[in-house]
């Protein structure tokens, strides 16, 4: 067994477990390096974008700000999904079981665009990655959601349109939901890698059926058990572990 599969092993066995302290730990696959940061359903995961008078959370030290008063604090935080300009989420947004803005089914020339996309969903029974015109004409009750694209994985199959060996690359993030719904996985890329390369290790790697892109080149994690906390612009939506404040 090769140094690299060992790594890989070890990984996938922090993924089976429930519950870590730490949910957040590096690994590589196809030459790249990457982050995982597994959530089990049950846990405190919530999608930010602004706060109740509207204002733009933007970063992970204001959604920080915010959850103080509850005595709370992000256990990992990475964006999800993309914006415009003004910050504003391209397709769906749901927070707290409130729509702030609605589903896309349009395709379009650009990532997000690039059919079939889809949406992730925290219900009150479990994570899912649906796809856009499948969510829109039978839609779940999510508590939270969030519009992104392509997708990565569609039924364990990767996305149609990408291309092995692709010199597109990017840094990368997105996230993939097991098939009982009860786990999800979130990954950012430490090197630029195409979408292809993404695709697989969400399919060949973690084992998970679906799973939805979520950004390049912006694509930021908050991680504090690695020491880690990513600066740059303001964000638009931000997907967020919540717990206790240490």
């Amino acid at each position: 067994m090769t140094g690299t599969m060992r790594k890989l092993l070890l990984a996938l066995a922090f993924l089976a477990t429930p519950a870590v302290a730490a949910p957040c730990q590096e690994t590589r696959f196809d030459g790249a390096r990457f982050t995982l940061c597994e959530v089990p359903f049950g846990a405190d995961l919530r999608l930010f974008h602004s706060d109740a008078a509207g204002t733009l959370y933007g970063g992970f030290g204001s959604i920080n700000a915010a959850l103080a008063s509850e005595g709370k604090a992000l256990g990992f935080a990475m964006n999800a999904g993309m914006y415009h300009p003004g910050r504003e989420p391209v397709g769906l947004f749901v927070e707290n079981g409130e729509e702030r803005t609605p589903i896309v089914t349009a395709g379009s020339q650009d990532n997000f665009g690039m059919r079939p996309n889809g949406v992730f969903c925290i219900s009150d029974s479990g994570f899912s990655v649906i796809e856009s015109r499948a969510f829109a004409a039978n839609p779940p009750a999510c508590r939270f959601a969030t519009q992104s694209g392509p997708m990565l994985v569609i039924d364990g199959a990767l996305h149609p349109r990408f291309i092995p060996g692709s010199d597109s690359t990017y840094i990368r993030n997105g996230v993939g939901v097991s098939a009982d719904g009860q786990r999800a996985v979130f990954v950012i890329s430490e090197n630029r890698v195409n979408f292809d390369q993404f695709g697989r290790l969400f399919r060949d790697a973690l084992k998970l059926p679906n799973a939805l892109y979520f950004d390049g080149k912006i694509s930021r994690l908050y991680a504090p058990a690695l020491n880690r906390d990513d600066l740059g612009f303001p964000m638009g939506p931000i997907v967020g572990l919540v717990v206790a404040k240490p």
